[in-house]
């Protein structure tokens, strides 16, 4: 559930906002000055700030200012004020939205809903995410490095892991064995591509339905192998 603070000295509209947002299944709370709204909201954990500019204490472009400093939460400023240069201040001051007294209550919570959405995608598109490939029921988290074969985890051996990966990003493209002994080991096959063979048997019996109708990586006779799309 998101937590919204109103820092608001009316109280009857406070009051109002407050019961329209927790209809909308918010957490709300509310602060009448801005000493106290402003130590609040430095304190605590809020997903949106209501602010009206006019309050006792510290008014509400000051608050604005600090809570930019420290927080990208969104703020939305509420004020009496119609005046194009107090919008253009508190804009400028890092809010991300100006709604002027009298307003709908419902207009209220829709602005609050869109800019809680929109913080969320963009928190969510600055999170860092695995880098996962992904081929007919394989699902193999490189950052992880986990393997599920149709959502079972399968354990693979550092080289296991990294011969599955190899081909499975490269699907489609045949390697010899030297190739892929180059690869994977980094250094020259020198006879020793035997190694090659056994690690793709040992990764067939963990992705495999049939080791012996492969239904992932296909040997070319004579050539190597592929990872079949």
């Amino acid at each position: 559930m998101s937590r919204v603070l109103i820092i608001e000295d009316e109280e009857a509209i406070a009051d109002l906002e407050k019961d329209y947002l927790e209809l909308s299944g918010f957490e709300v709370e509310i602060e009448n000055n801005g000493t106290d709204g402003l130590a609040r909201a430095l304190g605590e954990e809020f997903d949106m700030f209501i602010l009206d500019l006019m309050l006792p204490g510290i008014d509400g472009f000051e608050i604005c200012k600090r809570i930019r400093e420290e927080k990208n939460t969104p703020v939305l400023m509420v004020s009496a004020k119609k005046d194009d240069i107090d919008k253009i201040r508190g804009l400028g001051l890092g809010a991300d939205d100006y709604i002027t007294k009298p307003f709908s209550p419902s207009e209220l919570v829709a602005r609050v809903k869109a800019h809680l959405a929109r913080y969320e995608r963009l928190i969510g598109s600055n999170e860092p995410k695995n880098d996962v490939v992904e081929i007919r029921g394989i699902r193999i988290d490189k950052t992880a490095r986990r393997v599920w074969v149709n959502d079972e985890e399968k354990q693979f051996t550092t080289k296991e892991f990294d011969l599955l990966t190899f081909l499975a990003e490269n699907p489609n493209h045949v390697f010899t064995k030297e190739e892929l002994f180059r690869e994977i080991w980094d250094m020259e096959s020198i006879g020793d591509i035997a190694t090659v063979t056994v690690h793709i048997k040992k990764i067939r019996e963990k992705i495999e339905m049939n080791t012996n109708k492969p239904q992932y990586i296909e040997t070319i006779w004579g050539v190597g192998y592929r990872f079949k799309l």
